[in-house]
């Protein structure tokens, strides 16, 4: 390898690193993990439900002995989400690295006709959820003086809906979320980040791409004319995680093939 393959392979190194990440049993989690793992992380594969993350888990480990365990943790449970960060630090001794991805949508309609309960849901799954997770992670970053957060927001954060508005609320107050623990953690040097997806082809979102249709339909106006796969987010959070991305906090990175230009 060339001296600029080298360093290359540098920055984007994740070698001693410790990352937890959130809905990492299928879409973008699993993507996000996968790649982690690549660029040398040990990964925590959490969904609500075990059989689907120790699958992950096992596909990961069976290429990198070691780089991956299952914690199945509901994001809705402040106490599973105490027990996925002391598992976490039982196995891998800290964490370095959280990527908070997990959330909900149960509600596709008005924002006039939306009960408190799924409106509740929605809040605190999104929002809340993602500020407990930091709050059981930061402490230990700061010590260390060291650590990445990434929150897996949405180009719905940046636009209005008539369908589903109470998830694009959450998803625009998870961007401030970032750029208030921007500010809170920077001096510890601790980086807290958005990631806002377009349209990706996942189980989350098949309602919008299940058909050849559909999938014409939702791409049409998107510039380079497909919508996204998981692997063209777990990318960018490598980045952010990695000492690429060592200067860049407080942002939200829209990745959406064009279709917000």
């Amino acid at each position: 390898m060339d001296r600029a393959g080298q360093q290359t392979g540098e920055l984007f190194d994740l070698t001693g690193k410790v990352a937890i990440i959130t809905g990492s049993s299928r879409g973008i989690g699993k993507a996000i993990a996968e790649r982690m793992a690549e660029h040398g992380a040990k990964v925590v594969i959490s969904s609500r439900k075990a059989g689907p993350c120790e699958e992950v888990a096992a596909s990961i480990n069976a290429k990198r002995a070691g780089h991956a365990i299952a914690v199945p943790a509901n994001i809705s449970s402040k106490e599973d989400l105490t027990r996925l960060v002391e598992e976490t630090r039982s196995a891998f001794g800290k964490i370095d690295i959280v990527v908070c991805n997990a959330a909900s949508n149960p509600f596709y309609g008005s924002q006039l006709d939306i009960t408190d309960e799924a409106f509740n849901k929605i809040l605190s799954n999104n929002i809340v959820a993602n500020n407990w997770l930091i709050q059981l992670t930061a402490p230990e970053m700061k010590a260390r003086k060291d650590g990445a957060i990434i929150i897996i927001s949405s180009i719905g954060g940046l636009r209005g809906s008539t369908v589903i508005g109470a998830y694009c609320i959450s998803k625009a107050a998870d961007m401030q979320l970032a750029r208030n623990l921007a500010q809170e953690l920077g001096p510890s040097n601790i980086r807290v980040n958005c990631i806002a997806p377009g349209l990706v082809k996942t189980d989350f979102a098949r309602a919008l791409w299940d058909t050849p249709e559909g999938e014409r339909r939702s791409s049409a106006g998107t510039p380079l004319r497909r919508l996204g796969e998981p692997d063209d987010i777990a990318g960018a959070a490598v980045f952010l995680a990695s000492r690429a991305g060592s200067w860049i906090t407080g942002q939200t990175m829209v990745i959406d093939g064009g279709s917000t230009s």
